[in-house]
């Protein structure tokens, strides 16, 4: 089973794909086409790394006492 990151960043690039088609449809220059999607491709690392990782617990140790 894959990941939850990959799934997530291969739906990303499905989505940057079709705004990169929309945006050379619409009459964009090629290379604003090109910084858009190395931007996006940017925030979908950021945003599927945030999403995918465990947190751990900041109070992992609360609770117990060692004497």
């Amino acid at each position: 089973m894959p990941s939850s990151f990959g799934v997530y960043l291969i739906g990303f690039i499905i989505l940057i794909i079709g705004l990169a088609f929309g945006a050379y449809l619409a009459g964009a220059p090629p290379v604003w086409i090109g910084v858009g999607i190395v931007c996006l491709i940017g925030i979908g690392v950021l945003t599927g790394v945030t999403r995918t990782t465990r947190r751990e617990q900041a109070d992992s140790g609360a609770g117990k006492r060692t004497y």
